[in-house]
């Protein structure tokens, strides 16, 4: 039974304003929450995609160009952003000096100082609920890892690996966007726009780097832009951070990686664990599937491959014999933000919250260590 009604406005109706609306509009897909999102406003710079939520979303009160008038509305009381990083430390603290909750995208802040701020912002709003996206841990066999490391079963971590692959830009025609700009996406490239997944499993369980050696690469230089002429790319198209991470009782290497030109991946997400009794891995060109190496000592070291369908966080209509897609991710997310909401981080149905702005701060740190690394050549300290 539904006993509590989120109202929810979307700022940035694009590509992830869509996602969203769609996720509202499929909340009965989930079977055992007493909590639903209601979508009541949306704004956008764009009117053509302010009239696409009119046309789509029934529930829909305010619908304008103008942020402000979302936060300015009482019937308002979660807020969704979906923005290029330079507009992030903006709106991000006007949400939140507003009173709403928020649930927005990475990297939360453009460099480390807007990011810096936006923290601020919130620790003196405590009783604002901030929160950052990161989908891809609610899938079923990066979920089922999780759970493996709650339970102590990998025994000591030998070595973890973690990543995510685009293959989109491999194509040098491809017109330039504001990703490829550093006034508006940032120099962290595509550590930025990509790195925050990678690191959602890793900055839970604690094993944030103590130091890193970057290696970044721009591999197409030029793009043509709306005009047809070829215009400089300014922003990194691949990372590769190899890291050390020290925790008082383990030390291991973690390699993080983010890749705009990954041949023949479209979306990959993937992670590795390696332990001396348990190792696991997981990625999403393989969404069923699960691989994991149980062992004691003496016995054989055999990987075993196990099928992970539709058995997710919040419980669903989809027979767990069916497949699991980035849209039931995105569905799962949100349900944890909702969760966490109404209930708090104690009473959430499930373990696995959103990302917490502190982790937010730990990217940052990471990663303007890894341009430094970039620029210096030198393994650096964090």
């Amino acid at each position: 039974m539904i006993r509590r009604t989120i109202r929810f406005g979307i700022i940035g109706g694009g590509l992830m304003g869509h996602e969203f609306a769609s996720a509202a509009a499929r909340w009965c897909h989930l079977t055992e929450v007493d909590f639903r999102p209601q979508i009541v406003a949306a704004c956008d710079l764009k009117p053509a995609v302010v009239d696409w939520f009119r046309e789509n979303v029934p529930s829909l009160k305010i619908a304008t160009l103008d942020y402000h008038q979302v936060l300015e509305s009482p019937t308002v009381e979660a807020v969704y952003v979906a923005v290029p990083h330079n507009l992030h430390e903006q709106i991000y603290t006007d949400v939140i000096r507003s009173g709403k909750h928020l649930l927005a995208e990475k990297p939360f802040g453009i460099d480390r100082p807007a990011n810096q701020a936006i923290l601020q912002t919130a620790n003196e709003n405590p009783s604002v609920l901030v929160r950052c996206t990161s989908q891809f841990p609610f899938f079923p066999g990066a979920y089922r890892i999780l759970q493996w490391l709650r339970e102590g079963r990998f025994g000591k971590i030998i070595e973890i690996e973690a990543g995510f692959w685009h293959s989109s830009d491999l194509d040098p025609s491809k017109p330039i966007n504001w990703k490829r700009m550093i006034a508006i996406n940032g120099e962290y490239g595509c550590m930025g726009d990509l790195g925050m997944h990678v690191l959602h499993i890793p900055l839970r369980f604690g094993w944030m780097p103590a130091n890193v050696r970057a290696l970044l690469s721009k591999i197409v230089s030029e793009r043509p832009d709306k005009q047809g002429l070829r215009v400089p790319c300014e922003t990194w198209d691949n990372a590769v951070l190899a890291c050390e991470t020290i925790t008082p009782d383990q030390q291991f290497p973690m390699f993080l990686s983010t890749k705009r030109i990954a041949p023949g991946h479209a979306n990959t997400w993937f992670l590795r664990v390696s332990g001396t009794a348990w190792s696991a891995e997981f990625t999403t060109q393989n969404p069923k599937q699960l691989r994991y190496l149980p062992y004691t000592p003496g016995g054989p070291q055999e990987w075993r491959t196990q099928d992970v369908p539709y058995l997710s966080a919040y419980p669903a209509i989809t027979g767990s014999i069916f497949e699991f897609g980035f849209s039931d991710a995105i569905l799962q997310m949100w349900a944890a933000f909702c969760d966490e909401l109404v209930h708090g981080a104690e009473g959430m149905k499930q373990p696995l919250g959103c990302v917490l702005p502190q982790e937010t701060a730990l990217s940052h740190q990471l990663f303007t260590a890894a341009l430094e690394s970039q620029r210096t050549g030198q393994t650096i300290s964090l």
